[in-house]
């Protein structure tokens, strides 16, 4: 399945791009007719263009079956994943409408969650509060080589023992990246987008409980329709953390996840899948419900439900079952990052 995945997704991504390219070249070779040369040059140019003309006809024709073929299938295939959509129809216009926005914004939910361990009696020592900052920074606009990005985000998890005495932060994790995105994009129709990434992660503590690793990842989003969004991420993971070599075993090696949104994204719900490592069928699980507070902001009323490993870095190790309530800010709906 995840073959089949990344093939679609390559699909997509080398059609547009050819279509792309196509159409700047034929505007150079127009923008070309336009200027005046002598009339020996204009015949020979003529002459040169013709058998050139003539030698690409040649060409297209024996690949255009080929490419008759593959462009069918990508249509079949975009056709049976994507539904009807009035908002991502006009993928120009939602290109220039983010080419507009601020630079500087959210990235990931921002939230503030206290809870504790289900099927437990609460106690100190298996209840907490975690919130996160998640920021991006837009470096360009659609200005790059196939109309990439190129972006900054920094993300901040902060595990905190709000039960014990003098309130201690269990655990700190930070999570800066350096990336490109680009919009996949079918008969002006907004598919989703694609991202590649090189992140660090760390707890920026020394000695026994210094945990850190580095990740070169590969992100799609992929818009189905208006409620319905696919996401999936795969990595390449880079170990330096002495303390840490096994890490990947517990924190995984990809992801894949689902959402959905309301009408008028009154509420939502979603669902993250992080394989760990192993050829079993283990993986942390991630599920969060949430509900607007008022109509004209983005404040959510959040319930998160985590089990699996990995969830703090300093006890990547550890299980845990843990069922947390607050308050949750979410990003825009439309994003290239």
């Amino acid at each position: 399945m995840k073959y089949l995945y990344c093939l679609i997704i390559c699909g997509i991504f080398f059609s547009t791009a050819v279509n792309a390219q196509e159409e700047k070249s034929v505007g150079v070779e127009l923008q070309g007719d336009t200027v005046p040369q002598n009339t020996h040059e204009e015949k020979y140019r003529k002459k040169h263009r013709h058998n050139k003309h003539s030698e690409n006809h040649r060409k297209d024709s024996v690949g255009s079956p080929v490419r008759a073929f593959l462009d069918h299938q990508a249509d079949v295939i975009v056709g049976s994943m994507f539904g009807p959509s009035k908002q991502l129809s006009n993928a120009d216009s939602l290109i220039n409408k983010f080419d507009a926005m601020p630079s500087f914004g959210i990235y990931k939910d921002n939230y503030f969650v206290v809870g504790t361990d289900m099927f437990e009696k609460p106690t100190s020592d298996n209840s907490d509060a975690k919130f996160q900052v998640s920021i991006r920074q837009k470096l360009t606009n659609s200005t790059l080589p196939f109309k990439t990005y190129f972006f900054l985000t920094y993300t901040q998890k902060a595990f905190w023992d709000v039960f014990k005495e003098s309130f201690p932060f269990r655990d700190l994790n930070y999570n800066p990246t350096i990336g490109l995105g680009r919009a996949l994009v079918r008969h002006n129709r907004f598919l989703g987008t694609i991202t590649l990434q090189f992140e660090h992660e760390s707890n920026g503590k020394g000695g026994d409980d210094s945990r850190s690793w580095n990740k070169i990842s590969f992100g799609t989003n992929l818009t189905l329709n208006d409620r319905w969004t696919l996401h999936s991420k795969a990595w390449i993971p880079i170990v330096d953390g002495t303390n840490n070599k096994n890490i990947v075993k517990y924190a995984g090696w990809g992801q894949i996840g689902m959402d959905y949104s309301g009408p008028r994204r009154k509420y939502t719900f979603s669902c993250l899948v992080t394989k760990r490592g192993g050829f079993n069928l283990n993986a942390n699980v991630t599920a969060n419900f949430a509900v607007r507070l008022f109509s004209d902001d983005n404040q959510y009323l959040f319930v998160e439900y985590y089990n699996g490993y990995g969830e703090s870095m300093l006890e990547y190790k550890q299980y845990r079952q843990r069922l947390r309530l607050g308050i949750v800010i979410k990003p825009d709906f439309f994003s290239m990052h």
